[in-house]
């Protein structure tokens, strides 16, 4: 069979970044940090202007909210891997024996979203750059300005403080195949995929490796011994953020008889709206599109009063946020709102029990969400503990506001990051908050241990008379074990 033309283009631009890898290779760790403070500097201080980019060109969310993610991705990010280890050696363990050395992967190619155009792309730009890892962004087609503007004003700061040419590239447009191409190239290190369900797959199928984020859908549990006036607070907090747009946010709450009618009235008082049943059912059908199972792109990020005018229902002008009571069997497509929507739309359910609470969040958590998030509000630890085990996620946030709190290093030490790992639940090889670590290889020097084969040897001979029991061996390795020097 004939084998395809290459792309000229997608060439061209690896070749740019193999060039870019060798010689980033050669930085030390004060050249590399050098370069990583200066990005962070330029980046930070055009977040508001970024900001502003980023909400006229996509009309999501709000200038405010996306000024302070861009702050997490610049400020946050920076204070966390500032002091980091990246390159060369990193670790010595004399008593093992064992010496770590950090190296680059090589070219990374990077998507960035919609919805957080800006944050994604300075964030993935500084963890690239720390790790000496040129890359490739290709922004959404939909907020393409600002996403290459972000990467523009780091790439100059860097070239600035000696930062190799061509560390970082981005990709103004490109076809679908192309993007396959980048994806599959034999010399990209690393697929980095924010997006669309459909997009993380194809990242998972390029055959290299890759970092994909699966989506939220996010069940919060208020329980039995919360502060419900405390709990309404932090989930409106964190649903209205940016209008939603953080996969982490809150997609249903779930409350036990004890207190859903307190939350219902304190959620009413805070400017929610309660849809009707037949509201509910409009609303569902302007926020997914049930056919391709993904959420309407009209509705992402927008307020709730403009949602609510989209389905042709009427609301108080001041409502913040649509909250749709759904019984607990109505879960799935068949009820669109129990899915994610990255906008300020909520399922409500009303549950008997603490078990029935976590059967809820667990039912929710498997329509869209395994691995990525859940949250709970209680003061009773032992419950905490027990809802965290008996869901699959890799962050259990609690009496946090979720997006802020999945995001790390605002309510808690997490690893501040805008790229949120899911583990096996959403095919993804780690449940941890993206950063330097994950974009570096680790080569390890082992010296050989004084004695250690000796007492292999010697173990080995006891394996060797049948009639000693497995504890009855280890008994006598531990009584001949030499000592080590």
């Amino acid at each position: 069979m004939e084998k395809p033309i290459a792309d000229t283009m997608v060439e061209e631009t690896m070749h740019k970044a193999r060039t870019a890898s060798h010689h980033f290779s050669k930085l030390d760790q004060e050249q590399t940090d050098r370069i990583v403070r200066a990005a962070y500097a330029a980046g930070f201080s055009q977040r508001k202007l970024l900001a502003g980019m980023a909400f006229e060109e996509t009309g999501i969310g709000n200038v405010h909210d996306k000024t302070i993610k861009n702050i997490i991705a610049t400020r946050f990010v920076y204070r966390d891997i500032r002091d980091q280890k990246t390159a060369g050696i990193i670790a010595e363990n004399r008593k093992a024996g064992i010496v770590e050395i950090a190296k680059p992967l090589g070219p990374i190619f990077a998507v960035t979203p919609i919805t957080n155009p800006t944050s994604t792309a300075l964030f993935k730009i500084l963890i690239a750059l720390k790790t000496r890892n040129p890359l490739i962004i290709y922004p959404h087609g939909a907020a393409r300005k600002c996403t290459i503007e972000a990467a523009k004003i780091c790439y100059e700061a860097a070239l600035a403080e000696g930062a190799p040419e061509n560390c970082i590239q981005w990709i103004p447009k490109a076809s679908r195949d192309q993007v396959l191409a980048f994806m599959s190239h034999h010399h990209t290190a690393m697929v980095m995929a924010t997006g669309s369900v459909s997009l993380v797959r194809a990242a998972y199928s390029s055959g290299n490796p890759a970092i994909g984020v699966g989506p939220g859908n996010v069940p919060v549990y208020i329980g039995k011994s919360a502060d419900v006036n405390f709990a309404v607070d932090q989930i409106l907090m964190s649903k209205l953020f940016d209008n939603g747009t953080i996969c982490a946010s809150e997609q249903a709450v779930i409350a036990s008889k004890y207190n859903a009618d307190e939350v219902e009235r304190v959620f009413k008082k805070k400017g929610a709206y309660f849809l009707a049943p037949d509201e509910v059912e409009k609303v569902g059908k302007v926020c997914i599109n049930t056919h391709t199972r993904s959420m309407n792109a009209e509705v992402i990020g927008k307020p709730a009063t403009f949602i609510a005018s989209l389905a042709g229902i009427e609301v108080p002008a001041t409502t913040n946020l649509l909250v749709a009571p759904l019984k607990p069997d109505q879960v799935g497509l068949k009820w669109p709102l129990s899915l994610e929507i990255l906008a300020p739309v909520l399922a409500f359910y009303r549950v008997e029990n603490f078990e029935d609470g976590i059967r809820m969040c667990r039912k929710i958590n498997e329509h869209g969400g395994l691995g990525h998030t859940v949250s709970i509000f209680s003061n009773d630890d032992a419950k905490i503990r027990y809802f965290s085990q008996a869901l699959n996620a890799g962050r259990i946030v609690v009496n946090t506001p979720s997006s802020q709190g999945a995001l790390g290093g605002l309510y808690n030490a997490l690893v501040p990051s805008m790229v949120l790992a899911c583990g096996s639940g959403g095919k993804n090889f780690t449940t941890d908050n993206i950063t330097t670590r994950h974009l570096l290889n680790i080569q390890r020097i082992a010296y050989r241990k004084v004695n250690f084969c000796a007492e292999h040897q010697l173990a080995e001979a006891f394996c060797c008379d049948d009639k000693l029991s497995v504890d009855e061996i280890e008994r006598l390795c531990a009584e001949n074990r030499p000592e080590e020097k």
